[in-house]
């Protein structure tokens, strides 16, 4: 992902973001796939500018589609997914980690679901692949940040590296899938994801249902006005 300045995906990117995964599954000669980022950070999740530029609720229903498939793309890749991950990982950064195989973080990563501060909801599914049930409902409320130190801690990432070692961590721990028989690592995706204990996609379209309700109710605007707001008064000073 290479979205300046951080890496906030479009509608638009959102889906291509899904349909390179999804492509890049479906090539035979593929044996794993790497996940990461450019900038600053590996994801801030949804552009909020698109979204507040936009009349009724297209972008909203757009993001909310557009999120949908780029984390079951990243959870359906038939190969392994690898998310390397420099600096903020937040919103839908937690939807494509989470749903990914293995995870490599950089010293400097951390990881949050500030979603209630804009009037949303959604991810948690993902960071309760993360981080412990009690721990995923306190950042949840809070809009408070894990360290990639605590994750691994957790054991949900593999290693934590210096930024500048990030991309060579992540494709040595690829080399060492892709040196695999495919057919059998392909397999073994497939019953991995076949003995989850719940299912990803269904629990993420139900936390999406109280998105759109509260967008209804007109709080959602609100808080993304004060956050697009606050933004541009932090670029202005």
């Amino acid at each position: 992902m290479d979205c300046p300045p951080v890496n906030a995906l479009t509608v638009a990117q959102w889906f291509e973001l899904a349909d390179t995964i999804t492509a890049f599954g479906r090539d035979p000669k593929c044996r794993v796939v790497v996940l990461r980022a450019e900038g600053k950070g590996f994801n801030a999740g949804v552009d909020i500018k698109e979204m507040q530029n936009t009349d009724g609720f297209d972008a909203l229903i757009g993001a909310n589609k557009g999120c949908f498939a780029a984390f079951a793309a990243v959870y359906d890749c038939p190969v392994p997914v690898i998310a390397a991950v420099a600096g903020f990982c937040v919103g839908g950064g937690i939807g494509l980690v989470g749903n990914s195989d293995v995870i490599v973080a950089s010293d400097d990563a951390f990881f949050g679901l500030p979603e209630v501060d804009r009037g949303a909801l959604g991810a948690a599914t993902h960071l309760a692949r993360l981080v412990p049930q009690h721990k995923m409902r306190a950042m949840v409320y809070t809009s408070a940040t894990a360290t990639a130190a605590e994750l691994h801690a957790f054991g949900s990432v593999l290693d934590v590296v210096p930024r500048a070692e990030l991309r060579d961590a992540a494709m040595k721990v690829a080399e060492n899938i892709a040196a695999k028989h495919p057919t059998v690592i392909r397999a073994a995706k497939e019953s991995l994801n076949g003995i989850d204990l719940w299912d990803v996609k269904r629990s993420y379209r139900f936390e999406q249902g109280f998105t759109f309700e509260l967008n209804l109710t007109g709080v959602s605007d609100e808080l993304r006005d004060d956050f697009a707001g606050t933004e541009k008064a932090k670029k202005d000073s």
